[in-house]
């Protein structure tokens, strides 16, 4: 049975551990799907640290777009993290295309997600509240966020549960 779980909340406010935490709660063995583009050294490091953490249980896939290409029916997986997910749909790194339009990525975005979570699985999906901060002065700043954010109401208007964390804490929000 299919059922999509929303993970939230700021930077440091402890997503991914809980998201882990619940997937081994869940299976013993699950996936972790992650979407970072590795952009430099400390990144890397940071990648590395995690899939350290993480222990052999997991099986990792490394996947920046095209999720939909992965079947993991029957399977508890988390995705980490729908925010580094849709910066890699928002900044084409392909020099001979042009860059989307928002329209453009978000559509692109929730076709995929929609691909993905047409298989009978637990999605257990990691996201950043970028929104809740300052508006950036930044004008592409403030186009990803207003991307990242319907795309976060997208899924959330999708999943059984949403949670926010705060400072370490799971605030259940829906489900």
């Amino acid at each position: 049975m299919r059922k999509i779980i929303l993970i939230t909340g700021g930077q440091r406010s402890g997503k991914s551990v809980y998201a882990e935490k619940l997937a081994l709660s869940l299976s013993a063995t699950p996936v972790y799907i992650a979407t970072a583009h590795v952009w430099d050294d400390e990144f890397a490091e940071r990648v590395r640290r995690h899939k350290e953490r993480r222990g052999a249980q997991w099986t990792n896939i490394e996947e920046e777009k095209h999720l939909s290409r992965h079947n993991i029916i029957n399977k508890v997986a988390v995705i980490d993290c729908l925010t580094l997910w849709c910066t890699n749909f928002f900044f084409n790194r392909d020099n001979d295309t042009r860059q989307p339009t928002v329209d453009e990525a978000l559509a692109e975005i929730r076709n995929e997600f929609d691909k993905f979570t047409d298989q009978d699985a637990t999605f257990i999906f990691v996201t950043n509240e970028i929104g809740s901060g300052e508006v950036s002065s930044n004008a592409v700043q403030r186009r990803f966020t207003d991307m990242q954010g319907w795309m976060n109401q997208y899924v959330a208007a999708h999943a059984d549960e949403v949670v926010l964390m705060v400072c370490g804490i799971p605030v259940k929000i829906k489900g």
